[in-house]
């Protein structure tokens, strides 16, 4: 399924030329026509391809043919030529027959943002669910484009029974081939989505809170799980780099044990397929007791990036809520400005200022470490808040669940009374749950 391996290949491998072509249309994105282009080479880069060139449209009257105008198109390919680009990107969604009067007119191969995501998704799934998903995004992108294609799929075929009827086209039986491989792709990933909830329903008993790190792709959270973790997921300046969940055991203050869940990082117009493929996996951030939304506050458009995550998880059904707030869905998200080492001395005080102003930021740098542990602080009050004292009894033999109770409450008394130890103990709401499911 990708760009490198079709039927249609010439040899186009990794450290292939490409040229990136934008189209801007008014109100498009609240991103700088450079900030795209280069997060577009970025992406690119993910896969190893050498983008030689970066070209940016005005669009007034997008064309159903070819998206770009005649003069345009006739630029992408003369710059592509020029370049020796043997990939032309476009920075946007393209139709089947756009992309395929694009490639006869630049004589390239032509991919959009869809596309260059998956390619990237792909070629970084490294588990057996995170394959799944991406295969399953990569039919669902490829059903619809298989108007595109090359000369077989023209040719009629005979056939009898399930094999295809009579005068079925070539193209007719990929079709048909696609849909039943997703449909069982579908299955299989269906079985994964309730072997997830049955063990976050397990986790749920248990007495550990859960802690999900999210944020915009490069923004450092794996860089920030491996900080508080001491783990050694990969974390390199890349965008993408971390793609199938990783759940750790951490401590915090006065919290014996929690888990820290690093997800796959988020992007602007991230591909619904994507998103629909990924839903099984990004079902971890629904089940947290509280969000990390981890920004990179040095980037200049660190404002639009939260905006996007924030869409990307109100497609999963996690809306946001203030740490302080009492009411609303889904856990608490805190937002954690992170990489303040890369900003200079004015505009770090700056940034510092406006953080001490709201409750539900920290800032910090995960690569030095400075800030971490008011990170840590924090969690630990927020998922304290609600604490009330509890008076529970507690059978003289239950030596576990008495253990339970100081890992993870503040245990302010106890008496022996009757065989029983009646023990006050300052709990919230959600402890004491665990404690009496257990």
């Amino acid at each position: 399924m990708s760009v490198f391996n079709r039927e249609d290949d010439d040899g186009l491998s990794r450290g292939a030329k490409a040229l990136v072509a934008l189209p801007e249309r008014a109100g498009d994105s609240q991103r700088s026509a450079e900030a795209r282009l280069d997060e577009a080479a970025g992406l690119a880069a993910a896969i190893g391809v050498d983008v030689v060139e970066k070209l940016a449209f005005r669009l007034r009257d997008p064309k159903p043919a070819t998206l770009f105008g005649s003069g345009q198109v006739d630029q992408i390919a003369t710059a592509a030529r020029m370049g020796e680009a043997e990939l032309i990107i476009v920075d946007a969604a393209l139709t089947p027959i756009q992309q395929r009067n694009l490639e006869k007119a630049t004589e390239a191969k032509v991919i959009d943002r869809t596309g260059l995501i998956l390619e990237i998704f792909g070629e970084r799934a490294a588990t057996a669910e995170g394959r799944l998903q991406v295969e399953l995004a990569h039919l669902d992108y490829q059903a619809g484009r298989l108007v595109r294609s090359w000369t077989h799929l023209e040719r009629q075929r005979g056939g009898f029974g399930f094999l295809g009827g009579p005068g079925e086209t070539q193209i007719e039986a990929d079709r048909r081939l696609i849909r039943d491989r997703m449909a069982k792709l579908r299955r299989e990933l269906e079985q994964v989505r309730r072997t997830r909830g049955l063990h976050r329903a397990r986790r749920q008993r248990a007495p550990w809170p859960v802690i999900a790190l999210v944020g915009y792709t490069n923004a450092g959270k794996s860089t920030l799980f491996n900080r508080m973790t001491g783990a050694k997921v990969m974390a390199e300046d890349l965008l993408f780099a971390t793609l199938d969940p990783t759940m750790r055991q951490i401590t915090l203050p006065g919290i014996d044990k929690a888990i820290l869940s690093d997800t796959v990082g988020f992007v602007s117009d991230l591909p619904t397929q994507l998103v629909a493929a990924f839903r099984a996996t990004l079902e971890e951030v629904t089940g947290a007791d509280i969000i990390l939304h981890v920004r990179d506050i040095a980037h200049p458009d660190s404002d639009a990036q939260a905006a996007d995550v924030l869409t990307v998880l109100g497609e999963i059904g996690v809306g946001p809520r203030a740490p302080e707030s009492e009411g609303g869905d889904g856990a608490p998200i805190i937002e954690v400005w992170n990489k303040v080492d890369m900003l200079d001395p004015e505009t770090h005080a700056a940034t510092e200022a406006e953080a001490e102003r709201r409750e539900d930021v920290v800032t910090l740098s995960a690569l030095t470490g400075e800030g971490v542990d008011t990170l840590r602080r924090v969690v630990s009050e927020r998922l304290s808040t609600g604490n009330r004292v509890r008076t529970l009894p507690v059978l003289l033999s239950d030596g576990a669940a008495m253990a339970w109770l100081h890992a993870n409450g503040e245990v302010i008394g106890q008496e022996i009374e009757g065989g029983r130890m009646i023990v006050e103990v300052r709990l919230s709401d959600k402890d004491l749950a665990r404690f009496e499911a257990r």
